[in-house]
């Protein structure tokens, strides 16, 4: 007797649930194994005052199936409003975002017709925990928070991902000439972990060249794994220079979860028009399929849906005089696919899932790191000012400093104002002052910079934030500026 498989689906706004009826019409009808419990989410909810955009009864069909097919959902504008992506994400530890991203020339154009690329994105921590304070009239801030276990578990995903798919090749894009610490944490990782595959190849970019080439050589990449914001900018451009955003689908993965969606949005300009391209949630539940040990079902759906971009049945948004052949509405598409339901392309690379990805393998426990030892050898001050001139506020500075604590440095913005600091250089009044103990090296106490806060306060001054100061073995755990 055959045993379904209970998954969760949420039909979402605009778009959404045109394109989840066509893809559950098609996966249905090609044998699909499935119990479908359907939750509502999205703008309906978040309008209902639950901020989350989720109702909190769907949360224990989550729990149950630990399958999650969504389609786009929208966000009402304004504050007050939380990512139901980040919040399902962070709450079901859906750590790997995976996203295909593979021409389909000549059906769909392209200026890359050979472009095979996975990107592999972090997805529960560098800016995307959602840390923002504003503090001064000027500035706000956000706090980029990259873990050694995160990054961990990403990069083997990663590599065992490709070695599972027969790819060749990981690559590592990070930008630690600039975030030293944590883009450094994040490559520095990953060279531990490839040394565990030398079956695979392995090469790192620096975000901002790596993108470029990317965009204009594509070929040159397989697997591409980065932290989460670059992933998910990277992710968007990748699938559009493969062809289209609208035929990508994204998996989110997670030891005992993952969640399924198209990468693009709800399109409510679309809605009810019956004009809306089904291929990326459709993909996306390809992916699914796999994922739920039903290789057999996503095989046939995926040639199928193959064969039916190659015979040029295409919606408005890949439609081209002359290389299509039928514009078709998102029921007409899904349609046809069903009808080419057991076929093979004949030009496009045919598809032959043989079995579920062994995920638990994946599963990674921060590798064993030596104990360091800590030392406390200073603290940031950060203060809203704006009375005076840099000159003026190290004065001022330097008469609270005692107790085993100097002023070294005061900057605005990252730039060293103070001492030596150019009177061309812009400031806000947003500024950071670093005490440190007056012997290179030595260790200072909490208790110390109580008595400076104490000191600060009573000087009149608004400090907004306080950041210690670490050495880590004796290495310097923290940034510098110029000079310093």
């Amino acid at each position: 007797m055959t045993i379904n498989t209970p998954i969760t689906v949420a039909y979402g706004d605009g778009i959404g649930p045109e394109i989840m009826a066509a893809t559950l019409h098609i996966i249905i009808a090609a044998g699909a194994r499935i119990d479908i419990e359907e939750v509502e989410v999205g703008e309906k909810v978040y309008l209902r005052g639950i901020s989350a955009g989720i109702e909190p009864g769907a949360w224990e069909s989550l729990r149950r199936t630990k399958v999650f097919l969504k389609a786009p959902i929208t966000t009402p504008q304004g504050g007050g409003y939380k990512s139901l992506n980040v919040a399902t994400r962070v709450s079901f530890g859906l750590y790997a975002n995976v996203r295909p991203c593979v021409s389909y020339y000549p059906f769909v154009e392209t200026k890359h017709p050979t472009m095979d690329v996975v990107i592999i994105r972090e997805n529960e921590e560098d800016l995307y925990t959602g840390i923002e304070y504003r503090q001064t009239h000027d500035m706000v801030e956000s706090l980029k928070l990259i873990s050694r276990p995160g990054s961990e578990k990403i990069v083997r995903y990663a590599f065992e991902y490709a070695r599972s798919h027969n790819r060749k090749k990981v690559t590592c894009f990070i930008k630690d000439n600039i975030m030293k610490l944590t883009d450094g944490l994040f490559h520095r990782v990953f060279n531990e972990i490839a040394v565990d595959y030398p079956d695979i190849e392995n090469e790192t970019w620096i975000v901002d060249i790596g993108s470029a080439k990317l965009a204009d050589t594509p070929e040159a990449f397989d697997v591409i794994v980065l932290p989460n914001l670059y992933g998910d900018i990277l992710s968007d451009v990748a699938a559009q220079v493969a062809g289209s955003v609208g035929l990508a689908g994204s998996a989110n993965i997670g030891d005992r979860f993952a969640m399924f969606e198209a990468i693009h949005g709800s399109a409510p300009r679309r809605a009810g028009q019956n004009l809306a391209n089904p291929s990326g949630l459709l993909l996306a539940a390809v992916m699914m399929l796999v994922h739920i040990n039903q290789p057999d079902i996503a095989t046939l759906v995926h040639n199928a849906w193959l064969r039916t971009i190659e015979d040029g049945i295409h919606t408005y948004d890949i439609y081209v005089e002359g290389v299509s052949k039928q514009k078709v509405g998102t029921k007409e598409f899904a349609e046809a696919a069903i009808a080419r339901l057991g076929e093979q392309p004949q030009t496009l690379k045919a598809v032959n899932y043989t079995s579920a990805p062994q995920h638990e393998r994946y599963m990674s426990v921060a590798s064993a790191q030596p104990t360091e030892w800590k030392d406390l050898v200073g603290v940031d001050i950060f203060l809203d000012w704006h009375s005076g001139t840099p000159d003026e506020l190290g004065g001022v500075f330097k008469r609270v400093s005692g107790d085993g604590l100097e002023l070294t440095m005061i900057t605005n913005r990252g730039a060293k104002v103070w001492p030596d600091g150019m009177p061309e250089t812009f400031c806000t009044d947003h500024w950071r002052c670093r005490f440190m103990a007056p012997t290179r090296g030595a260790t200072i106490s909490h208790s110390q910079i109580i008595a400076l806060l104490q000191r600060i306060d009573e000087a009149g001054f608004d400090f907004i934030k306080t950041e210690n100061l670490y050495n880590f073995d004796g290495k310097v755990s923290y940034s510098s500026v110029q000079g310093e």
